[in-house]
C-alpha cells in the first residue's frame, strides 16, 4: 500500500498545504496511524485505499492546521509585548510545553468537538455565532463545550 500511494497522497497533501516537507510528514503519519490502527491482514483488504488514505490524512491534516494556527497565534502575541516585557527563554519554554499539552487534550476531542471549543476560547465567538459558522444547532454547541471542558477538568484532576 506505501509503495503503490505514497506518492500520490503527498502530492495530494502538498496541493492541501502548499509545502512538500509537511506534506510528506503528513503522509508518512497518515500510513503509520493505518498501521498502528489495524491489523495487518485487514489492511491488505482495504477496497479504496486512496479514499481511505485521504479520510485518515484529513484528520491529520486538521490537525496540523490547527496547532499551526496555535502557534502563530502564540507567535502573534509574542510580537504584540513591549520588548522590556519579552518572555524569558525558560518563560518560553514552559508556554510552549504547556501549549503541547493543551494540543494533546484537545487532540483527544472529535474534530467538530475541538473547533467549537477552539472558536469559544481562541476567538472569543459566541456559541451562537459558532453555530452559525459550524452549521450546527446551538444545543449541539453547548453540548459540544460540555464535553470540551469536562476533557479539560478530567486532564486537571488526573495532573
Amino acid at each position: 500500500m506505501y509503495v503503490q500511494h505514497n506518492h500520490w497522497l503527498v502530492a495530494w497533501l502538498q496541493r492541501k498545504l502548499g509545502n512538500r516537507s509537511d506534506a510528506a510528514d503528513l503522509a508518512q503519519d497518515t500510513f503509520t496511524r493505518i498501521w498502528a490502527g489495524g491489523k495487518t491482514d485487514s489492511i491488505e483488504e482495504i477496497r479504496e485505499p486512496r479514499a481511505y488514505l485521504t479520510t485518515v490524512a484529513k484528520r491529520l491534516l486538521v490537525n496540523h492546521l490547527e496547532r499551526r494556527s496555535l502557534e502563530q497565534a502564540y507567535l502573534a502575541s509574542l510580537h504584540l509585548l513591549p520588548q522590556a516585557h519579552g518572555l524569558s527563554v525558560e518563560d518560553r519554554a514552559i508556554l510552549l510545553e504547556t501549549l503541547q499539552e493543551l494540543d494533546a487534550l484537545l487532540d483527544a476531542l472529535p474534530a467538530k468537538v475541538r473547533t467549537a471549543f477552539l472558536l469559544s476560547q481562541l476567538e472569543g465567538m459566541s456559541y451562537e455565532e459558532i453555530a452559525a459558522k459550524l452549521q450546527l444547532s446551538v444545543r449541539t454547541v453547548t453540548r459540544y463545550m460540555a464535553q470540551g471542558f469536562r476533557q479539560c477538568l478530567q486532564v486537571m484532576l488526573n495532573a
